[in-house]
């Protein structure tokens, strides 16, 4: 790592680093691959100024996914627009706030899966002359009856529920602006295994599932769709994920949400289809020497979310070289690593990649920029910005 160590020579550690040539390569395989102008998921950058250069390097985009309420307040404050607010949310002072940009006309939509949510939103606007663009969001995961596979989160599984919940919401206070059909049984769950055996074995019987799946989803997106443009005229139809961009290009859908895939995590190495660089991660300090091949990290306990396992670590940008100790792992102050070459010493730098993307900018103030080897200026994330949001 000779070239992060003479960009980033002086800093001091911990600190988090985006590679710039590594990003700008991410965005050129994003637009190459994608048919469909891209809605750049929020939740995975979590900086403003970053959203701002990779909006301004893609060919087409259509605006932005967001994860709260109060975060895309945040962004309409700092210019942004377009926004579809990826989940159901239930901030009452943001969303009251919302309501008032909509009626200024600001481009912003809130997603939808149950009366509940439509009934809370029109409460928040009670007085307000607006109505209120919402997205519905439709359930294209498989059950199996022994199996499910996907995501247990909008309870509209079924064309008849979709249906059902059109006709409930019709004298609601409310325009169906979108659909989403998120097929996260494909975009969000890797094809290759991590070093477990366990895993191996899991990951053979998840590639039959993934493939029988691509062609279930394009057959029930297509009935779906077709029902609820029978009743309704949405304006987009948003689907996707940074790891189902090919099967997603067969959709019939007028945009597709990436996120991930421009910082390429670790997580994402085991995406066969993405031919992604490793673009961002942080820098940890070598402390103590334990023995000829064990040195001691600062630091490093920076886990991604989801099922816990091996796979949630934060990963060595120098593959093959490191590893953890089965019986300590990442550590929330400190880290034990095992160096195959036993040539680290006090004082040098160890790079690493989160598993996640948008995880490591909650625990990281700014981004050190990098082409090459000169360190070139910093990124504020959203956390150096003072805003803290999930």
């Amino acid at each position: 790592m000779q070239t992060f160590d003479k960009a980033f020579i002086g800093l001091e550690r911990p600190f988090a680093w985006v590679d710039l040539d590594a990003l700008d390569a991410n965005i050129e395989f994003i637009a190459a691959k994608t048919k469909k102008p891209v809605r750049i998921a929020t939740k995975s950058i979590r900086s403003t100024q970053l959203l701002r250069y990779i909006a301004e390097r893609l060919p087409e985009t259509a605006g932005f996914m967001t994860f709260t309420a109060a975060e895309t307040l945040y962004l309409l404050e700092q210019g942004f627009n377009q926004l579809l607010i990826g989940y159901p949310v239930m901030e009452e002072n943001a969303v009251k706030k919302l309501l008032f940009q909509i009626k200024a006309g600001k481009d912003i939509t809130f997603m939808v899966d149950h009366i509940e949510q439509v009934e809370f939103l029109e409460r928040m606007a009670s007085g307000l002359d607006v109505v209120i663009p919402i997205c519905i969001d439709v359930n294209v995961s498989d059950d199996y009856r022994v199996l499910y596979f996907g995501t247990k989160r909008s309870p509209l599984n079924s064309f008849e529920k979709v249906a059902n919940f059109l006709y409930a919401i019709a004298d609601k206070q409310v325009q169906v602006r979108g659909v989403m059909a998120y097929e996260a049984q494909v975009a969000g769950v890797p094809d290759l295994p991590d070093e477990t055996v366990v895993s191996r074995i899991k990951s053979k019987l998840i590639s039959q599932l993934k493939k029988r799946s691509v062609m279930q989803v394009e057959q029930a997106h297509h009935d779906t769709i077709n029902i609820i443009r029978h009743l309704e005229d949405p304006i987009f139809i948003n689907a996707g994920g940074s790891g189902s961009i090919e099967s997603t290009n067969r959709l019939e859908v007028t945009e597709m949400t990436i996120g991930s895939a421009f910082l390429a995590p670790a997580l994402f190495d085991r995406y066969d289809s993405l031919a992604l660089q490793k673009a961002s991660g942080f820098a940890l300090a070598v402390v103590r020497q334990f023995d000829e091949e064990t040195f001691v990290c600062h630091g490093g306990g920076y886990i991604a979310s989801g099922t816990p396992g091996v796979d949630r670590l934060p990963a060595f940008y120098e593959a093959g070289r490191f590893r953890y100790l089965s019986l300590e792992g990442a550590g929330e102050v400190q880290t034990p690593i095992v160096d195959s070459q036993k040539a680290l010493h006090i004082g040098d730098t160890v790079y690493f990649r989160h598993a996640k993307a948008g995880e490591l900018c909650e625990r990281f103030p700014m981004l050190h920029a990098v082409r090459g080897d000169v360190r070139i200026g910093t990124y504020t994330t959203y956390r150096g910005d003072g805003q803290c949001f999930l």
